[in-house]
């Protein structure tokens, strides 16, 4: 099934933005929220998961989806992908987990065929257009994870932050304030 079959219906797609930087010793407890973000969204009637194949939080959210999918083989994982050369200056073992899940995926779609100025733009807005909810690691500042996260919110998608203890409005846009 395509991604572009499955997310016809946006309240059934979810997609993932967030960091590459994750301090190493809070891998293991965001995966533990990713899984339990997951599992909330598959009870509800969401199948499509997507993720940007970015090194970091998309790598975790990837195989927190992949981990979820074996307990509940309905959901999938669609690897939305800024260019086919996305990987060309990474560390091998960096490409061999993202090769593995790539193996893993149920669609891949690549945005581009080469890096371009604006393709990993092309690819986090592809991200949201096809998605109702986005779950995010958003800890503040500026770049890809907030314009992705602000236009998220400016297209009437649900915004989870997972950096936030609590999920309230008035903390998630003190974030861009600073």
């Amino acid at each position: 099934m395509s991604i572009d079959t499955v997310t016809d219906d946006r309240k059934i797609s979810c997609c993932f933005t967030g960091h590459r930087d994750i301090p190493h010793d809070m891998r293991i407890a965001l995966a533990e929220k990713l899984e339990a973000e997951i599992e909330r969204l598959q009870s509800e009637g969401v199948k499509c998961f997507l993720a940007g194949g970015a090194l970091g939080f998309d790598t975790v959210a990837a195989e927190s989806v992949l981990r979820v999918r074996k307990r509940h083989p309905q959901i999938q994982l669609g690897l939305v992908l800024p260019c086919v050369t996305q990987t060309r200056y990474w560390r091998k073992s960096d490409v061999e987990n993202y090769n593995h899940i790539k193996q893993q995926a149920d669609s891949v779609v690549y945005t581009a065929q080469e890096y371009h100025d604006g393709c990993m733009h092309v690819r986090n807005r592809y991200l949201v257009d096809h998605s109702g909810t986005c779950i995010c690691y958003f800890t503040g500042g500026r770049g890809g994870t907030a314009y992705t996260v602000e236009y998220a919110r400016k297209s009437g998608l649900k915004v989870v932050n997972l950096h936030l203890e609590k999920h309230d409005k008035e903390s998630e846009w003190r974030l861009f304030e600073e």
